[in-house]
């Protein structure tokens, strides 16, 4: 099957880059709403100084009795849009009640055409009932205040502010200040996020390499762990220890394949020199039948041998049977540990202590019986001159304790491992090194936790755990 060959990228630019565009799209879109309520802001304000305009000139015409000066107000427009940064002031008109532009406070230049050669004011304007309107006036769109003159409580005309929309909403000079913050904010967006980035990235690449170098089987590494980020300084102690124990375990795999090979050579050697005694007539009689007996007793050892690996393979694979049934765990452990001391050949200081009132669980009485016996066999090896085995039941757990010599500190890491064998018991017991990861698995497979709860010179405790 082909598959198809893809672009891997950086992680360093993976971040980067994707930061980069949510940055600048995150900014894009506070830029634009932060211009528009620049430019909302400014139109207000500076439609709010027109209708200020407005009414003072309104006011000062009706304490004037009708009369304007139009210099002083000509030159306070002047002063206004200075102040709000307009390039050409608001243009002011008098108007008589028929829009008839009676005075205005300047001369058209030519800078606003829109307002030549108008004589009137049309009458969309004055005959609106809103003070503030946008009017199209010469082809271009115009703001218009206007406010009533009044003389004696009377009416007689109007004073009406004009202004060309693009000119109140112009502010070029307001956008400068928040366009270079935001282009300054991106770019130390980017630099923070970039240098972080490069921060953490250096140690996933340096774990990266060492995980290349296991894989061409260099366990030899060496990673730098000062590092203040506690997820990135758990990553590299954890690939360390990782590296130091596949080497401890590599190690052990080429010593426990050695002993493991002698162990299943030892017996067929034997087996072979006996049988060879007996074919040829070197020994006869009792002697004969003693060869015939340590021959049988070198055979079982080698079927026991088998049918741990068969046993183990055939849990590994999968192809194993549970049958869960409820049963009374006070009478199963004293049945079990019973059948256990028939079948050993000299008597064993052995005690049950079981609660008063019983205790049902779901569970396989095969399978726990064998997990009892391993442990029982080991305990029983690691006695010395009265040695005493303990086994306690209780709701959630049972313990297996015995007074034996231990297991040393060093390999209680590995004695679940397979075809681990310390070594003490290789001097003292044959075996493949299998009983304790097969009655792991088989802990696992039956819902329960198998666990070495404490060693030392002074004895040992196994615990089959509940999971709760």
């Amino acid at each position: 099957m082909f598959m198809k060959n893809k672009n891997r990228t950086t992680l360093l630019r993976y971040w980067t880059t994707r930061y980069l565009f949510t940055l600048f799209v995150g900014l894009l879109i506070l830029g634009v709403c932060s211009l528009w309520w620049i430019r909302h802001t400014a139109l207000e304000n500076r439609l709010t100084l027109m209708e200020y305009m407005a009414a003072e000139t309104a006011d000062r015409i009706s304490l004037n009795d009708g009369k304007n000066n139009f210099f002083l107000f000509d030159r306070k427009l002047n002063e206004r849009s200075k102040i709000l940064q307009m390039d050409n002031p608001p243009q002011l008109f008098i108007a008589d009640m028929n829009g008839t532009i009676l005075n205005s406070n300047r001369k058209f230049e030519g800078t606003m055409p829109e307002f030549h050669g108008l004589q009137e004011i049309p009458a969309e304007i004055y005959e609106s009932d809103r003070t503030v309107q946008k009017v199209q006036l010469n082809d271009t769109r115009v703001f218009a205040v206007k406010k009533p003159i009044l003389y004696n409580d009377n009416q007689i005309g109007w004073v009406i502010v004009m202004q060309n929309a693009s000119e109140l909403t112009d502010v070029e000079q307001e956008y400068q200040l928040p366009i270079i913050l935001l282009i300054g904010l991106g770019l130390l967006g980017w630099i923070i996020i970039y240098l972080l980035t490069k921060k953490i990235v250096k140690p996933i690449q340096d774990v990266a390499h060492a995980a290349s170098l296991i894989k061409e089987g260099n366990y030899e590494i060496n990673l730098n762990t000062d590092t203040k980020e506690q997820e990135i300084y758990e990553l590299l102690t954890s690939f360390e220890e990782m590296s130091s124990r596949l080497t401890h375990l590599e190690k052990l795999r080429a010593e426990l394949l050695a002993g493991v090979t002698h162990d299943l050579k030892t017996p067929v050697t034997s087996i072979s020199g006996l049988v060879q005694a007996v074919k040829d007539g070197i020994v006869s009689g009792e002697e004969r039948e003693e060869f015939l007996q340590i021959t049988m007793k070198e055979i079982h050892r080698l079927q026991r041998m088998i049918e741990d690996l068969l046993d183990y393979n055939s849990l590994s694979a999968g192809a194993f049977t549970i049958r869960n049934e409820t049963c009374n765990m006070n009478e199963l452990v004293q049945d079990i540990v019973h059948q256990w001391r028939i079948t050993m050949n000299e008597e064993v200081a052995c005690s049950v202590v079981v609660p008063e009132l019983a205790i049902f669980r779901e569970i396989d009485p095969l399978r726990l019986q064998q997990i009892l016996i391993n442990l029982l066999n080991n305990a029983y090896h690691a006695l010395q001159k009265n040695g005493m085995i303990t086994i306690k039941l209780n709701k959630n757990e049972i313990e297996i304790i015995d007074n034996g010599s231990g297991i040393p500190e060093s390999e209680q890491p590995y004695i679940f491992e397979r075809f681990f064998r310390g070594e003490q018991k290789k001097l003292k017991v044959r075996g493949l090194g299998l009983g304790l990861p097969f009655s792991k698995m088989l802990a696992k497979a039956l819902g329960v936790n198998l666990l070495l709860k404490k060693s030392s010179s002074q004895g040992t405790i196994f615990s089959i755990l509940w999971k709760k």
